[in-house]
This record gives structure tokens, C-alpha cells and sequence, in this order.
């Protein structure tokens, strides 16, 4: 019989996570908060700052505080079209956009390695049946 919750390890996990990456993303000087948005612009270059609130579920304030941080920081570029603005990364972000996209995969081989391929296979499968399962009654 498991003891513990689902919610129990997911915010093991996020703690874990989140110290990781903080200690990955320490030489562009990034926090782990920020690399969202950089990789969010990273596959959606053009993207507006409306469209990536929208797509990471981000209240408006943060989200535009946020962007100006890293515009002035030199990792995005954000210009006026029209009427709206269209953000980009520069050749920094694009740089940090590498690393925050890798982190996820080795952050996944360090802690899964315990596990032979087959369960890592199914883990990731339950996980993502479950999260879809909750997607769709919501």
C-alpha cells in the first residue's frame, strides 16, 4: 500500500527540479522562472507577449514584468508591429534557450537512471495519461 500522494512527489520532484536548473542557468544568471519564457519564445519566435500569457496560463502583470526584465537583460528583443509587440531572442537568449531546453533531458537521465528503459517508458506514459485524464474533466 502507497503511503504517500502523487502531490508528495510531484513537489519533491519540482523542488529538485527547480534547484537544478537554478544551478544550470547560474552562468547566464537566469532563474528558473525566467527560463519559461525563453523557451516559450525559443519555439514561438514572433510570438506576443498576449499570446505567451494565454499559452502559459500567466497572469498579465507578471508576464509583461517578466519580458521587460529580460529585454533589458539582453536575452529578448521586443518590437512594435502594428499595433502589438512581437517578441524574439537575441543571440544570448538563443545561447540560454539551448541550455533551458537541455535541462529538461538531463535532468530526466539523472533521475530516472534507476529505472531500466521499459519503466521509464511506462512512467512517462502513465504520467502523461493522468495529466490528460485531468485535462479533459476539467
Amino acid at each position: 500500500m502507497i503511503q504517500s500522494t502523487i502531490s508528495f512527489y510531484v513537489m519533491e520532484f519540482y523542488k529538485q527540479f527547480a534547484a537544478y536548473t537554478t544551478q544550470q542557468l547560474q552562468e547566464f544568471g537566469l532563474s528558473f522562472g525566467m527560463m519559461y519564457f525563453v523557451i516559450y519564445v525559443g519555439k514561438h519566435p514572433g510570438c506576443t507577449p498576449a499570446e505567451m500569457t494565454k499559452k502559459l496560463h500567466l497572469d498579465w502583470g507578471h508576464c509583461q514584468r517578466s519580458v521587460i526584465k529580460l529585454v533589458e537583460d539582453g536575452f529578448m528583443t521586443r518590437e512594435k508591429q502594428g499595433r502589438s509587440y512581437h517578441l524574439g531572442l537575441t543571440p544570448a537568449g538563443e545561447r540560454a534557450f539551448r541550455t533551458c531546453h537541455q535541462v529538461f533531458f538531463d535532468w530526466d537521465a539523472q533521475n530516472l537512471s534507476g529505472l531500466t528503459e521499459e519503466e521509464q517508458h511506462q512512467l512517462l506514459s502513465l504520467l502523461q495519461k493522468a495529466a490528460r485524464t485531468r485535462k479533459e474533466s476539467v
